[in-house]
């Protein structure tokens, strides 16, 4: 496997205390540990393609956190909905992501961040039809009026993706799953992203979580566009990660 050229990060640098490792990369698979190949040994080669780049950034991001190398497996205390949940090594939070060449790793001390979401997208409208599933009235009545203040931003894959990051930060705080119509998105021109939850709101170490808030940057890189969305919720003091299971 080979890494695009240099040029602009897309997740790295966008939230403060996480690690992030990403690539932009074209060729073959990584390697991966034998507890990990046996993960994705019937998948298909574009799959394994996915989950071997993006561990071995997240190897990479653990790394820097001081964390010795280690297979990344599955969490398999979750419901059949989340069976893709990775189980991070103990007093680490994390998420992964990947998008048509591009894959990112993004860790945390549990003691500074309770949870972290990650996501890249193609930078293209969502195809027809899914705009109106994942999106609300009132984000769509957003999005009409963001539509003019830039027009290379697809800000309807976008909000997609604030709403995948917020999914990957709330499951392992509550264990339980959020649909599209469970938050408000409302992205800013200049790269921020408020979301407000329609429901209960899980307690993050122990403290309620009162908001959230991210943020968003585009990228090309190698020919391709991405968008991408991070945040974090950090954790309360003294607290030590997401909830016991």
């Amino acid at each position: 496997m080979s890494e695009i050229g240099d040029g602009a990060p897309l997740l790295a640098g966008l939230v403060p205390d996480v690690v992030v490792v990403e690539t932009f990369t074209t060729g073959p698979a990584a390697a991966l540990p034998p507890e990990e190949a046996a993960l994705v040994a019937a998948a298909t080669p574009e799959r394994r393609r996915e989950f071997a780049a993006a561990r071995s950034c997240a190897r990479r991001a653990l790394a820097q956190l001081g964390v010795a190398p280690q297979p990344i497996l599955l969490d398999r205390d979750v419901p059949a909905w989340a069976a893709r949940a990775p189980r991070w090594p103990e007093g680490v939070v994390g998420s992964m992501t990947h998008s048509d060449g591009y894959h990112a790793a993004a860790v945390a001390r549990a003691s500074v961040i309770a949870a972290v979401g990650v996501d890249a997208e193609p930078n293209e409208p969502l195809p027809a039809g899914v705009r109106e599933l994942v999106t609300t009235d009132e984000e769509r009545a957003l999005l009409a009026r963001l539509s003019g203040t830039r027009a290379d931003v697809a800000w309807d894959r976008l909000v997609f993706s604030a709403k995948e990051s917020v999914y990957k930060a709330w499951f392992p705080l509550t264990r339980r799953w959020l649909d599209f119509g469970d938050c408000l998105v409302r992205p800013a021109p200049g790269g921020t992203f408020t979301v407000a939850l329609r429901m209960a709101r899980p307690a993050a170490g122990g403290a309620r979580i009162s908001g959230l808030a991210g943020r968003w940057r585009t990228a090309r890189r190698g020919g391709r566009g991405y968008v991408a969305t991070a945040l974090a919720v950090p954790a309360a003091p003294g607290a030590g990660g997401p909830p016991a299971r």
